[in-house]
């Protein structure tokens, strides 16, 4: 059985088997390369059955995106509910990104590809983007930083720290939760040191 059939045999929702399809070619082959041709057989069905799902490849595309910054952030929000404000907080949040990121299959190393050049509908997955990454905005709102710290700065670090992960990961014994915990603690020590 092919890894997306795998994913979603046991829910029996077609349009979710198309959604992992598409975010398994669009991580393969990249948005270019992936044809709708090439996305329904990964789904098992007939091309023309795609349309009953999605209008259009764009479509397909931003709904995969949709779909990975919905889990993630369902992750990190169920992983922050109930710790304190504060470094914790953050440290807890950027586990549960990483983690999510690295381990949670084929729509997240989606989403984590460049948007193509001229994209008909980039605002509309920049605004999700930018809505996921307004949780970190608030955790790192939450903590007393040196006056001299841009917090927007400290967002964009961070969450590029992680998100590069992508390009070097591979498991050897250090987890993405230790690879979460390291990149907040350092930069706690950073800005400690800097007050």
């Amino acid at each position: 059985m092919s890894p997306v059939r795998e994913e979603v045999r046991s829910q029996g929702n077609r349009r979710h088997v198309v959604l992992a399809a598409a975010a398994s070619c669009f991580q393969q082959a990249g948005y270019a390369a992936a044809s709708m041709r090439d996305i329904s057989a990964a789904a098992g069905m007939q091309p023309a059955s795609l349309y009953y799902h999605f209008d259009s490849k764009d479509d397909l595309f931003v709904a995969v995106h949709e779909e990975g910054l919905r889990r993630i952030t369902e992750a990190v929000v169920a992983t922050i509910e109930g710790v304190p404000p504060g470094w914790g907080r953050l440290e807890a949040a950027a586990v549960a990104h990483l983690t999510t990121l690295l381990e949670g299959g084929e729509f997240f190393k989606a989403v984590m590809r460049d948007i193509p050049a001229g994209f008909a509908e980039r605002e509309v997955i920049t605004e999700m983007r930018d809505a996921y990454e307004s949780i970190f905005a608030e955790l790192i709102a939450g903590i007393d930083l040196p006056a001299s710290t841009d917090p927007r700065h400290v967002r964009l670090m961070l969450l590029g720290a992680m998100n590069w992960c992508f390009t070097w990961y591979r498991p050897d014994g250090t987890s993405p939760a230790d690879i979460a915990r390291d990149f907040v603690s350092y930069l706690r020590s950073a800005l400690d040191t800097g007050r």
